[in-house]
């Protein structure tokens, strides 16, 4: 059976898990439908090899951002001249966001917000999406991103109320479900609650996989789709449909507006 093609709008392939086989990671991705995945950064080495990477492998679409839990405005501000020297090669912004499950000090906090608040005011400058962290700070992140008047935003694996999120679908923001949908009650909740127009689909890997002892890899975005159809109640190619259709409307200007299907995995 052929399935559908999918994009993968948040994995960390700049992850020592990947560094001993990611060709082989991305051929298997190819094979499962994957025409691009959205490989996020965590620190400036991130973003370098990433683009890197991107070079060799043109399903990668690399981006740049700092990990919520650095709390080093000086590397932000180097992520930041990054940014500025290679915007037009970066698909979004990301990982950045807020991170109140790991950084419990209010000072702590508040060195986030303004790292994070940096980040939101470049990708409205640009109009580079965002692609957000917000564990256990769904409702601060949001709150946030609408006093910062983002416009185009990815909230990646979403921990938080389905009451927060839907103020961000009201703002236009998109969330992305991971197939660890297929086996946690909090993200098929929420996926079942939220419209099909602001869903998207990840992997996070190698974590949030639907299999908690296994490295997580792009080819898994597949259970995603399939989970979302049968929580939505609508067939897996209409599913892949809808989410493409999303992918796009958020990453359009990087991905050209190009048939995905037409892309295919080919070493530089």
């Amino acid at each position: 059976m052929t399935l559908p093609s999918v994009i993968d709008t948040h994995a960390h392939l700049s992850a020592e898990e990947f560094d001993h086989d990611l060709p082989e990671v991305l051929k298997r991705a190819e094979k499962a439908g994957v025409r691009r995945i959205i490989a996020v950064g965590e620190t400036l080495q991130d973003a370098r090899k990433l683009l890197d990477l991107s070079r060799k492998f043109p399903l990668i679409l690399p981006a740049a951002g700092l990990y919520p839990t650095y709390l080093d405005v000086a590397h932000a501000r180097r992520i930041h001249d990054f940014i500025l020297s290679h915007r037009e090669s970066l698909a979004a912004i990301g990982e950045v966001g807020l991170d109140y499950w790991k950084v419990k000090e209010e000072e702590d906090r508040e060195i986030q917000r303004e790292i994070f608040r940096h980040f939101i005011r470049l990708s409205n400058q640009f109009g580079l999406p965002l692609n957000v962290h917000s564990r256990s700070a769904g409702h601060q992140a949001i709150a946030l991103l609408l006093r910062e008047k983002a416009r185009k935003v990815q909230l990646h694996a979403f921990d938080g109320r389905v009451s927060a999120a839907l103020v961000g679908v009201e703002a236009g923001y998109f969330f992305s479900i991971p197939p660890s949908v297929v086996r946690s009650r909090q993200k098929q909740k929420l996926a079942k609650r939220l419209p099909l127009s602001a869903l998207l689909v990840e992997t996070d890997s190698p974590v949030l996989g639907p299999d908690p002892g296994k490295r997580n890899e792009p080819a898994n975005v597949q259970d995603a789709v399939s989970t979302l159809a049968e929580l939505k109640g609508i067939s897996i190619g209409k599913m892949a449909e809808i989410l493409m259709e999303n992918t796009f409307r958020l990453y359009g200007a990087i991905l050209n507006d190009k048939d995905p299907g037409s892309y295919s995995l080919t070493e530089g």
